[in-house]
């Protein structure tokens, strides 16, 4: 009886083929044995490496410069690295378990509940640039990103933080915006004093001419500054200079052109200068002189041997009976001269309907 039960036992538990199946009992017990060994090995081995794993993972996060800092769903701190003890100034045994609202300044205090609620909903929040306060009360600028922490189910149990002290990065930044705004002031005050000069030196006729010219040039390094030193959008370029010629009671422009072109600064200069007497010279002469025509401006980017270029069409269209004039005024000569300067090229074709004139520049 006693090799009976041995056998229920075994057929029962083990699961293995009994001696009808051409094995005997003590045959099929060893194979289970066998078999439990491999599995335990197993999951000793997987057991080892997600452990190994997980030590490798927390190592890296505690070797970051960066200040990484894990929450709950209630804003309660439950992990702390050695970058936010650099950044922040409070060590683990000081934060975890309180709320991260102790970094927040009063003024931000609406920012917590926000991020939590996204967290919630299962959102990550990337790179938002905020402001933070130490242990010893001082203020920090930070960029934040916040991405949710998942249960074995998917559900939203808590958040990773990673904060990045971005300091000297805004430092940098107002200590330029605070140059541009000085050379702003001087380059308004020297175009001012030009512009003195030229009121008592020069007819009223070319006096007004050439402080609008001024006024054109000064609106291009406003945008210029206001951008980027060396560059600015196309787009802007265009539309602040042309518009002072604008009529408010009806487009007297017609724009088309990709809204992606960065021009460089010498470049926008150049246009502004190009756009301003052309302008200028329908307003008194051409389509913008009466009460009908209009102005077709067209832009592309061309691929040359040498190249992208940048190329414009400027089409008066409606404007009184033009004829090619018999000598070259300074506006002519001015955006010829200023475009072949440049390495550009240029084609102005007075047909009888209104000027048509094609330029072609580098960008």
């Amino acid at each position: 009886m006693r090799s009976g039960s041995s056998v229920v036992a075994i057929d029962s538990e083990a699961k293995l083929a009994t001696p009808s199946e051409g094995r005997t009992v003590s045959e099929a017990a060893s194979s289970g044995a066998r078999v439990s060994a491999v599995d335990a090995h197993i999951d000793i081995s997987e057991s080892k490496r997600a452990a190994e794993d997980a030590q490798y993972l927390a190592a890296i996060i505690e070797s970051s410069d960066d200040a990484i800092i894990s929450k709950n769903l209630d804003g309660i701190i439950t992990s702390w690295n050695r970058g936010a003890r650099v950044l922040f100034g409070y060590s683990p045994e000081e934060v975890i378990g309180k709320p991260v609202s102790i970094l927040i300044p009063p003024e931000r205090a609406d920012e917590e509940p926000g991020i939590l609620a996204r967290l919630r909903r299962g959102e990550r929040i990337d790179h938002y640039e905020t402001v933070r306060r130490r242990k010893d009360g001082t203020l920090i600028d930070i960029s934040l990103t916040v991405s949710p922490i998942r249960n074995s189910e998917g559900k939203v149990v808590g958040a990773s933080k990673i904060a990045r002290d971005i300091s000297e990065r805004k430092r940098a930044q107002e200590e330029q915006r605070l140059i541009v705004n000085e050379i702003k002031h001087r380059m308004r005050n020297t175009l001012a004093t030009v512009q003195a000069i030229a009121t008592r030196t020069l007819h009223v006729s070319e006096r007004d001419v050439f402080i609008a010219r001024l006024t054109a040039l000064g609106r291009a390094h406003d945008l210029l500054t206001a951008e980027n030193w060396n560059r600015a959008p196309l787009a802007d370029v265009i539309g602040r200079t042309l518009g002072p010629f604008q009529d408010k009671t009806h487009a007297r422009f017609e724009l088309q052109g990709p809204g992606n072109v960065w021009v460089s600064a010498s470049t926008a200069s150049l246009l502004t200068m190009v756009l301003h007497e052309l302008a200028t010279n329908a307003a008194k002469y051409g389509a913008l002189s009466n009460q009908t025509g209009r102005v077709n401006l067209v832009w592309e980017v061309v691929k040359r041997d040498q190249g992208n270029r940048l190329r414009l069409r400027w089409t008066e269209i409606g404007g009184p009976t033009v004829n090619s004039p018999t000598r070259t005024g300074f506006g002519s000569f001015l955006v010829e001269r200023v475009l072949k300067a440049e390495g550009g090229e240029v084609k102005l074709e007075y047909q009888s309907d209104g000027l048509i004139g094609t330029f072609e520049v580098a960008y």
